[in-house]
């Protein structure tokens, strides 16, 4: 077996329904009781039932946004400067998460996430920000939230395209733990097993969005999927999703469902290892096959032409994914790169160059 190292994340995870009535005890247990909420305008609702639980002590920040805009986070941090807040409670998705990792990094705050999608942010000390029309990400203890509850009952107000896209958000996190360079056993077979949780649980919730059961299983494989990305680095499909979202301002989730399939063709050659699992989980010879045909299937974008991509910004992409590349095994090209994000914006289907 090949030499490894594997680290541990040290956060605290409660999983069930109903477990939300729990935010006053968890926060208590670590000496918190005055939390600024955090929720994008749409989650505000959820965001004042926690709030109720302080009675009173508690106030809600609700203008988070998709690819945490730095403008917003020097809105929320005057807020902390002008109150006396000792920790964050984040309600929602990635937006949410994102926002609170945001405002850690800057002043150490402890977090609380509540999840009410499949992102898997809650579980990773990375950000990623936006400014000036660039998004970068960064590691840091910091930003790892120290509580996250997972109920699936937050989960049933989720859209059902919405669903679909989250999850494949989240599988794109196990895809590429399988071959990344600090890939090893442990994060491989979570790897696997989230993906499955999500194969598992997407038929029901097709059929019936309020099984609550698949729900359950379908955060099961988020918080899997999302432990994936915290334990090891991110490619060539992260760093694309990275460009097109900061830059382009495309949908976070969408953007992960369209170019899984294409920077898994891309990467292909490369990882048979990898390859072989992905055969094993999606009971296909090409897994970027069965990922594209899974898009299809839920009648979800295939193209990035769909999420509002111009075609005249292909080249600017290419551009910056070649810059600061996240290590990938299969090497950055041009050409290539150039060929896979024309097929991705016309929604063909994927090929390995």
């Amino acid at each position: 077996m090949n030499r490894f190292i594997f680290q541990g994340q040290p956060n605290r995870v409660l999983f069930g329904q109903g477990a939300r009535r729990e935010i006053r005890q968890e926060l208590e247990r670590i000496g918190c009781h005055t939390p600024l909420i955090l929720c994008t305008p749409g989650q505000l609702g959820m965001a004042q039932e926690a709030a109720s639980i302080f009675e009173g002590s508690a106030r809600i920040f609700s203008q988070a946004q998709m690819h945490t805009p730095v403008t917003v986070t020097e809105q929320a941090m005057q807020l902390i400067e002008e109150n006396t807040f000792d920790c964050l409670i984040a309600v929602g998705g990635g937006s949410a998460i994102g926002l609170a990792k945001a405002i850690a990094l800057r002043t150490d705050l402890p977090q609380l996430a509540l999840p009410t999608t499949y992102a898997g942010s809650e579980v990773t000390s990375v950000i990623g920000e936006t400014y000036e029309g660039q998004k970068r990400t960064q590691k840091s203890p910091k930003i790892l939230p120290e509580i996250v509850i997972y109920d699936a009952e937050l989960t049933l107000g989720l859209p059902i395209d919405f669903t679909f896209t989250s999850a494949m958000n989240a599988i794109a996190h196990a895809v590429e733990a399988l071959y990344s360079i600090n890939g090893n056993p442990v994060v491989s077979l979570l790897a696997e097993e989230g993906i499955k949780a999500f194969l598992n649980a997407l038929p029901v919730l097709m059929k019936n969005p309020e099984d609550v059961d698949a729900r359950a299983e379908a955060q099961y494989g988020a918080w899997l999927c999302g432990t994936c990305l915290g334990s090891v680095g991110m490619a060539l499909h992260h760093k694309v999703c990275h460009v097109l979202g900061g830059t382009f301002g495309l949908p976070h989730a969408p953007t992960h469902s369209v170019m899984l399939p294409h920077a898994l063709a891309y990467t292909a050659p490369a990882i048979p290892e990898a390859i072989r699992r992905l055969q094993r989980c999606l009971n296909h010879e090409e897994p970027w096959t069965a990922l594209y045909q899974l898009n299809l299937a839920w009648a979800s974008p295939t193209s990035l032409a769909q999420l509002g991509m111009p075609e005249s910004g292909i080249q600017r992409a290419v551009e910056l994914i070649e810059q600061d590349a996240y290590q990938n095994p299969q090497p950055m090209n041009t050409e290539a790169l150039t060929c896979m994000l024309l097929r991705a914006y016309t929604g063909a289907a994927p090929v390995i160059a």
